[in-house]
């Protein structure tokens, strides 16, 4: 995948919805690249993963490809409680596959969104992983899931082929509030 597929993957769970959003477990920053590109200047993108390295290489890029994004850099597990402030957004992009509990850590993650907000999640369309993608979760699952987790309205974005376990598919979930997204 490169740089327009990964913008195509979160675009229509993106555009529109606000201007303060995270990355988490962004790695070396493939989606939050896409995050600049979409969001342009002006907007904030906190960038989160536990890897010090991965952080320094994503912000060396982002610094030639986006130099007028706004990335703060936060090395942290993103199943623990973060110092960010409430968010327009959330990407999660091939990162949720790597918490084996994921029941426990989504409602901490849905509880950083502000009441409305977006979840987009990109993962592999399958539930029995492997060692490099040791937990994915169909987007089947990811529909029971978000719902337990007190994200509403759930729905696909895309699905495109994969060379790993078949395909890869964008979903888009949305903070619960009382009367609905």
């Amino acid at each position: 995948m490169n740089h327009a597929d990964h913008v195509a993957l979160i675009r229509d769970g993106v555009r529109g919805a606000g201007s303060e959003w995270a990355d988490l477990g962004s790695g070396e920053g493939a989606f939050t690249l896409a995050l600049a590109d979409l969001l342009g200047p002006g907007a904030t993108i906190h960038s989160v993963d536990r890897s010090h390295g991965a952080l320094r290489r994503q912000q060396h890029i982002m610094s030639e490809r986006f130099p007028a994004a706004g990335v703060r850099y936060l090395e942290a597990d993103f199943t623990r409680p973060l110092d960010i402030p409430p968010l327009d957004g959330i990407v999660m992009a091939n990162s949720l596959h790597f918490v084996r509990a994921k029941e426990k850590a989504l409602p901490h993650i849905a509880g950083l969104l502000r009441p409305g907000a977006r979840l987009v999640l990109v993962e592999y369309d399958d539930d029995h992983g492997n060692s490099w993608v040791p937990h994915p979760i169909s987007f089947r699952t990811w529909e029971k899931l978000s719902a337990r987790s007190g994200l509403v309205g759930t729905r696909l974005l895309h699905r495109l082929p994969s060379r790993f376990l078949g395909h890869i598919y964008s979903a888009l979930s949305f903070a619960g509030t009382p009367g609905g997204p």
